[in-house]
């Protein structure tokens, strides 16, 4: 039993040993993190993991901000600082020793200032040599890349900015061709600009207006196209609706015109008023009189004080007023109120006199014989012989 008891001895004394020795083996990584605002940062986790051979480890910071994870065997680390689950800093390269702590600092303020620097200096193209000296090559090379990016970027800006103002120009001055000649390239360098496609489609359709046949329809249908790209990229613009409907009601497409000039409308409530209006005088210019009524009926009623509208919508009232035998006007109801109403709002307005003609028929009667113009010039010449 003794000779048992002196082998377990030696067997723990050298255990003990060995473990000394394992402790005397490992290192301890420490240091402090900073926050953006400047203060210590609470909680911050800082993951340590080693590069030579496979091991993770993770410890956060204390109220100060402090951090410290000891038993490290020695080696070469990657050292991260993770916040609400980003990576916000790493340090590449961190060698534990034996006997001493490796320090490892994180300041994101600093950090934060650093970025906005290189930001800034990928922003202007200059970058200082004191910056130069504090990046790593694969910094630099971001910020060479940045600075060619911001080149190109300026140059092509410069030349759409060129080409949309002389497009500008050339169609305010009526040279359509010019005009689209210059937006076409202004589309192609930043297609993605949405004024420049709608600025194409004015084009394109004032063009069309000048040509005739084949060549008219082209130019329609291409400024329909440029109208298409330009919502596609805004489909919140009202404004760019509206003129839609109306370039697709000239090219008689009526019900995509209603389509587009009611999406105006929801698009903006207040205006509501003038896209019906619109969108009643196209249908009546189409001859789609029944469509036309309705939608000059849905112009006052979103804006009962557009004038116009009632107008409108009292002449297509009028238009299906019946006549009695005895020649008496009778209008569906409605039809009156709708121009006392417009002569209302705008008592010398420009459909003034008409309208009040239009009540004026409504209490008169009107002729429903039909009497030979000639036969009454022989009655009128046979008395006269007498």
């Amino acid at each position: 039993m003794g000779i048992s008891f002196r082998r377990v001895g030696w067997t723990a004394t050298a255990l003990l040993f060995a473990g000394s020795v394992a402790w005397c083996q490992t290192g301890t990584i420490e240091g402090k993190v900073i926050g953006e605002d400047g203060q210590p940062l609470k909680d911050a986790l800082v993951r340590i993991e080693r590069t030579d051979v496979r091991g993770n480890y993770k410890v956060k910071t204390n109220k100060k901000g402090e951090y410290l994870h000891a038993g490290l065997p020695l080696g070469e680390y990657r050292v991260m600082l993770e916040v609400n689950g980003k990576v916000m800093d790493t340090v590449q390269g961190v060698r534990t020793r034996l006997g001493e702590n490796t320090t490892v600092q994180f300041n994101l303020s600093e950090l934060r200032k650093k970025q906005e620097s290189l930001q800034a200096a990928a922003a202007t193209g200059s970058l200082t040599d004191e910056q130069a000296r504090g990046m790593s090559a694969e910094q630099k090379a971001a910020i060479e890349k940045a600075m060619k990016e911001r080149e190109t970027a300026m140059k092509k800006n410069k030349e759409l900015n060129e080409a949309f103002s002389g497009g500008m120009a050339a169609l305010k001055a009526g040279d359509y061709d010019t005009a689209i000649t210059s937006l076409t390239r202004a589309s192609e360098l930043d297609p993605k600009q949405h004024v420049v496609w709608v600025q194409l489609a004015d084009a394109y359709l004032a063009s069309s207006a000048k040509k005739a046949g084949p060549e008219a329809q082209q130019a329609l249908d291409k400024g329909l196209e440029a109208y298409a790209k330009g919502i596609e990229i805004k489909p919140d613009d009202a404004a760019y609706y509206n003129n839609y409907g109306l370039a697709l009601a000239k090219a008689r497409r009526i019900e995509e015109a209603e389509k587009a000039l009611t999406r105006a409308a929801e698009l903006d409530p207040p205006s509501a008023g003038k896209y019906f209006y619109n969108l009643g005088a196209v249908l009546t210019n189409t001859g789609q009189l029944e469509p036309a009524g309705q939608s000059f009926k849905k112009a006052f009623e979103a804006d009962p004080n557009y004038a116009d509208a009632h107008y409108q919508y009292g002449v297509y009232l009028m238009s299906k007023a019946q006549v009695t035998e005895d020649g008496k006007v009778v209008p569906l109801p409605g039809t009156r109120e709708a121009f006392e109403k417009y002569l209302e709002l705008k008592p010398a307005g420009p459909f003034a006199d008409s309208a009040k003609g239009m009540i004026a028929s409504i209490d008169t009667s009107v002729e429903t014989q039909y009497v030979n113009p000639e036969a009454a010039k022989a009655k009128k010449a046979g008395s006269k012989k007498k």
